[in-house]
């Protein structure tokens, strides 16, 4: 599980994984699509976009990112955080396996 910092209203760096599977070897996602969500800690859904999957899944396998919008680090506040991976074959699995990810926004100080 990994936890990403952001300051309000930022939207670099992205926020970046490599998936993997219960057994910890990357996924391959030749083919996949991938959603990043984020939600926030009443489980209300803050981000449901489009991830972008590396296209190089040999050398980088399992590798994706999504790129933040100014509404999505808009409101200070811890969020938990998912990736939904949809397969070539039409099957569904979400990274991490147990858990989530969590992205930290902290205020501005100006």
């Amino acid at each position: 599980m990994t936890t990403y910092y952001v300051k309000q209203g930022d939207t670099a760096p992205v926020a970046a994984a490599t998936l993997l599977d219960p057994s910890g070897a990357p996924v391959s996602l030749s083919g996949a699509s991938v959603v990043f969500h984020m939600s926030d800690q009443a489980r209300a859904v803050v981000v449901n976009a489009a991830a972008i999957i590396d296209p190089d899944q040999v050398g980088n396998k399992g590798k994706v990112t999504y790129q933040w919008l100014i509404a999505d680090t808009d409101t200070v506040g811890i969020y938990l955080a998912e990736w939904q991976v949809t397969f070539a074959d039409s099957s569904v699995q979400t990274f991490p396996n147990l858990g989530y990810d969590t992205v930290q926004i902290d205020p501005q100080l100006v």
